[in-house]
């Protein structure tokens, strides 16, 4: 385990508790759930066909996202040695599913776009029920968060109906009227992909503003875990495609997949079962900003490396 002597400051921050009322949590509840919906419009059951068909890319992406991710983000914390709440953050970020920001950088990175929505659509689906099992055992298990875990009483199931309230139901809608009316369906997804981004990245940035004694008393602690945490996702994504041998467009798409997380479900979470505890709320907070920056720079590079058609494996 590194030990290292830890600033008051950043010692503080398992105490720290930020400003974010009910009103706020409802309308990220709001803004998550259209944001799913958005997702859903561009889902067709072409996609989930051709995810069945060749079926080895995504469960690359998926095994990646909700074993390996969650895994190697637990020895990290036990390695690093945080603050309870920073490491506890860190556990729930990792539990969290891929957003529809993974489906915008695979399509400006040149990768499987097909294959990046239908990972959502199923890491969506599958969060319900992992989400709160990866968390719960995690959590558990590090000596440092455990007993916050316990003070909180964190309930699965109630964990579970939240994201069923927030990513299932909309998920479903979206998905029924992308089926039953595909015209109307084709007009908003767009809008609504481009809208849900604009929005979040305003709300992160507004409750940031709101919290900004916090954040700039944290961040330049907060930049360098994320960043790391961020790279090893991204790593871990791209690595086990590589392993597996998968085309360049799969690999950029199971890339973003892992390395893109639904930062904004995690702060709900942490709004709705630990009250804003400072080193979770941050963790996820800048990671909403973060894993942006991280994202676009990335297919910026991968822009502008077309894939050739002749040599779909090469690097």
């Amino acid at each position: 385990m590194i030990t290292a002597a830890v600033p008051l400051a950043v010692s503080n921050i398992d105490s720290a508790v930020l400003n974010f009322n009910s009103s706020s949590l409802l309308a990220l509840n709001v803004l998550i759930g259209l944001m799913m919906f958005g997702v859903a419009l561009g889902i067709d059951v072409s996609d989930f066909k051709a995810l069945v068909a060749t079926p080895k890319p995504a469960a690359i992406g998926l095994g990646s996202q909700f074993i390996l991710l969650p895994v190697a983000t637990f020895l990290l914390t036990l390695a690093l040695d945080l603050s309870p709440s920073v490491e506890l953050g860190m556990i729930l970020v990792a539990s969290c599913p891929g957003g529809n920001l993974s489906n915008v950088m695979t399509y400006l990175g040149r990768g499987n776009a097909p294959l990046s929505v239908g990972m959502t659509a199923v890491s969506t689906a599958v969060a319900v029920v992992m989400t709160p099992l990866n968390f719960s055992l995690w959590a558990g298990l590090n000596p440092a968060t455990k007993p916050i875990l316990e003070t909180v009483s964190v309930n699965p199931m109630t964990m579970f109906a939240t994201i069923v309230l927030i990513l299932g139901i909309p998920l479903t809608l979206g998905i029924l009227l992308a089926r039953s009316r595909p015209q109307i369906a084709s007009r908003l997804e767009k809008p609504f992909k481009i809208f849900s981004v604009v929005v979040f990245v305003a709300f992160v940035a507004g409750a940031l503003g709101a919290n900004w004694s916090n954040f700039i008393t944290y961040i330049g602690f907060l930049i360098g875990i994320v960043a790391l945490q961020n790279g090893l996702a991204l790593g871990l994504g791209y690595g086990a495609a590589y392993l597996s041998k998968l085309s360049i467009a799969d690999r950029r798409a199971v890339t973003f997949e892992v390395g893109l997380q639904n930062s904004a479900l995690a702060l709900v979470l942490v709004f709705t079962f630990f009250d804003g505890l400072g080193g979770m709320a941050l963790i996820a907070a800048w990671w909403g900003v973060w894993h942006i920056i991280s994202g676009l720079t990335l297919a910026g590079i991968w822009s502008r490396r077309p894939i050739a058609a002749a040599d779909p494996a090469a690097a």
